[in-house]
């Protein structure tokens, strides 16, 4: 119940908000209602009371603060993962605050929040993006709504169902996101290694489409955790705007098991066999895989390397160095060959200098070796526009050739594998090709991480006779895209992947 309270010649009411907080009756500025008598001042302060029980109770002095003042406020009280708090600071600095610091929060209506994600859409901005920002102005708003703590009477950013969409739900929906098969996985991979000048792309491109694995899980997978039997996700590195990798749980905390066939399992430990990681200097473990540019960040010339340069020239990588050292046992002949070679392919040593990064950058691996290998094109960065990979023909696909006017001394260029395909994208195509395999959902879920809380998946159980029958499946997809590449060449300048076509011919 209300109460008054004497203060002076007049009287104030004052009702109850939550345990231990406590309001007084003030009119629509915010002012203090000052009452003639006892009785007025509980009556008004038994009506505030009910409106808290009701729902529809506001302080009206409350909503005078700005957004901008509640949004900091509110941002310095969240304690979620650093990857979640950065992505908030991105929207609030970005899109929110700019549009909506100095409003009072009382003062925000729908038809603000509306003419705002329409200035955004005119702007260019993807839908999908829009939709990410308004979530976050509806969470803010709604906790400023909240009874405990009644900044507002109700959450202006609250969409009612149909309306305000020029359309149906359909224009939610995203386009269709690319993928591609094992051949496909096998091709791209093998051109990844090309394009960073070693075999650790072209392992890590196979295991990301025979795992399924999130980008943050591969860059963050510790040596310790490839197992025989597959690959343990336990943490992934999220990569920071400042450039900093934050060793995290996985999405969704779904730390997992990926079951994988023997032929994979031996193609990572054969890779950690040989790379020898060293222990990771901002984190202190050893990860599976390295970045493939310089910790400096230098623009490292990425391409041909001795081993290909002895490829093209038919002779040993000692007899390649041995021509580079200007060693009097390398006949003449051979030189002259080597340093063919060394012209057609842009060979340039020492253009790896330093100590390699720890890590891939997200976008440096996306946009220089993965984009690359999948469409056959580099990138609109400036100062160069879109332009096709030059390559020279022999041996096939074609090693890239770098350096001064590498078109002009290219024989061909790639065609493309599978247009608008992203290291996500092959997630996606893990998952399509359990479904064309037949696999039960429990051990799809279960595979990628994802949970399905329906009754449905509470009776279903992964049994050995469904993994079996993945794990042949997947084997047979990796046996007969190897038996097409060899169709095509039988020998490639990757070497990992050259020792296993020499293999499947024995």
């Amino acid at each position: 119940m209300g109460y008054a309270e004497k203060r002076g010649d007049w009287w104030r009411g004052r009702y109850k908000i939550v345990a231990g907080k406590y309001g007084t009756v003030k009119d629509d500025t915010g002012a203090v209602i000052r009452f003639r008598t006892r009785r007025e001042a509980e009556r008004a302060a038994n009506d505030a009371e009910a409106r808290v029980r009701a729902g529809t109770w506001r302080d009206r002095s409350a909503g005078r603060i700005t957004f901008g003042e509640y949004a900091n406020t509110w941002y310095e009280r969240q304690d979620l993962a650093a990857s979640t708090m950065q992505n908030y600071r991105r929207r609030l600095e970005e899109h929110l605050l700019p549009a909506f610091e100095g409003y009072e929060l009382g003062a925000i209506g729908p038809d603000d929040i509306a003419k705002w994600e329409k200035r955004e859409r005119a702007a260019g901005y993807a839908a999908s993006s829009i939709r990410s920002w308004r979530a976050l102005l509806h969470l803010i708003l709604a906790d400023a709504a909240d009874p405990s703590e009644g900044l507002i009477p109700s959450n202006p950013a609250a969409k009612r169902r149909g309306r305000g969409r020029r359309v149906g739900r359909s224009q939610h929906r995203g386009a269709e996101k690319a993928i591609t098969d094992a051949l496909g996985i096998l091709l791209i991979a093998e051109r990844a290694a090309l394009l960073s000048g070693r075999d650790d792309e072209f392992v890590a491109v196979v295991l990301l489409g025979f795992t399924g694995m999130r980008w943050g899980e591969l860059v963050g997978l510790e040596a310790p955790y490839v197992r025989p039997n597959g690959v343990r996700v336990e943490w992934q590195l999220y990569e920071l705007d400042n450039g900093e990798f934050h060793r995290c749980p996985p999405k969704d905390e779904s730390r997992r098991l990926i079951l994988a066939p023997g032929w994979l399992v031996d193609l990572v430990m054969d890779h950690i066999a040989r790379t020898r990681p060293a222990v990771c200097a901002c984190h202190g473990f050893r990860y599976a895989f390295s970045g493939h540019r310089t910790v400096n960040d230098a623009a490292r010339q990425t391409g041909p390397g001795l081993a290909d340069v002895a490829r093209r020239a038919g002779v040993s990588v000692g007899t390649v160095s041995g021509v580079l050292n200007q060693r009097s046992t390398v006949a003449e002949a051979t030189g002259a060959r080597v340093q063919k070679a060394i012209a057609d392919l842009g060979y340039v040593r020492g253009a790896v200098t330093g100590t390699l990064a720890p890590h891939w950058r997200r976008n440096g691996f996306a946009t220089w070796l993965f984009q690359p290998a999948a469409t056959g094109w580099y990138p609109d960065k400036a100062p160069r526009k879109t332009r096709p990979v030059p390559v020279l023909a022999d041996p096939w696909p074609g090693v890239p050739v770098r350096g001064r006017n590498a078109a002009g001394r290219a024989d061909a260029c790639w065609v493309p594998i599978a247009p608008g395909l992203t290291p996500h994208g092959l997630r996606h195509t893990y998952k399509t090709l359990m479904v064309e395999l037949g696999t039960p959902s429990k051990l799809m879920d279960a595979q990628m991480g994802h949970a399905d809380g329906s009754v449905g998946a509470l009776y279903a159980h992964v049994t050995q006779t469904m993994i079996q029958r993945l794990l042949d499946g997947l084997t047979e997809l990796w046996t007969a895209a190897l038996g097409e590449r060899r169709k095509l060449s039988a020998g490639s300048p990757v070497a990992v992947l050259d020792r296993l076509l020499q293999e499947g011919e024995l």
